[in-house]
């Protein structure tokens, strides 16, 4: 790993901004993968997710300057991609398509250990959480998914700890609800 690598969000947002563009690409890779799986289980597609991480990153090197806390960027960037993400969700109702879970969105390659039980909860799960509000199902990504605290979950998101807390419990209602029906 390279100098920059170990550099701080704030030191490599200052370096980009002082003229180094080169040094964003820090940035993307620190984050990429991370922000790819949430907007893969927000959006149930892994080409979704992708256009929606890359016009993220896209949106903020252009906004880079506004960024007004430059060690906070991960969390910057996340309510970039999170917007991005409730804007495709908002297309795709209008358009009158709803989200699909399709077998590439869950949880990637099955593990040679799991036995096929466990594989078929675990995508019986994933299709389940595209029936969920998209609140609901972010918080439930970020929780279970990302294993975010609350306090985290909110710092990122604006929401109350309270009326995220509601929202897991609505999300798991619903869940149970969904599951019942496929099993």
């Amino acid at each position: 790993m390279g100098q920059r690598e170990q550099a701080t969000d704030g030191e490599v947002v200052r370096a980009v901004l002082a003229g180094d563009v080169e040094q964003y690409a820090v940035l993307v890779h620190r984050y990429r993968d991370r922000y790819a799986r949430f907007a893969a289980r927000m959006l149930g597609s892994l080409d979704a997710a992708e256009d929606a991480v890359q016009d993220a990153f896209v949106r903020a090197f252009d906004q880079l300057a506004q960024c007004r806390e430059p060690a906070k960027f991960a969390g910057w960037l996340f309510l970039i991609l999170r917007n991005r993400c409730f804007a495709e969700q908002r297309r795709r109702t209008r358009e009158g398509r709803g989200l699909e879970a399709t077998d590439e969105a869950i949880a990637g390659p099955d593990r040679p250990d799991g036995n096929v039980e466990q594989i078929e909860q675990a995508h019986a799960l994933e299709r389940a959480l595209v029936d969920l509000t998209p609140e609901q199902r972010e918080v439930f990504v970020l929780k279970h998914v990302e294993g975010l605290a609350y306090d985290e979950i909110a710092g990122m998101t604006g929401a109350t700890v309270a009326s995220l807390k509601m929202r897991m419990h609505r999300a798991y209602d619903r869940l149970r609800e969904l599951l019942k029906e496929h099993t």
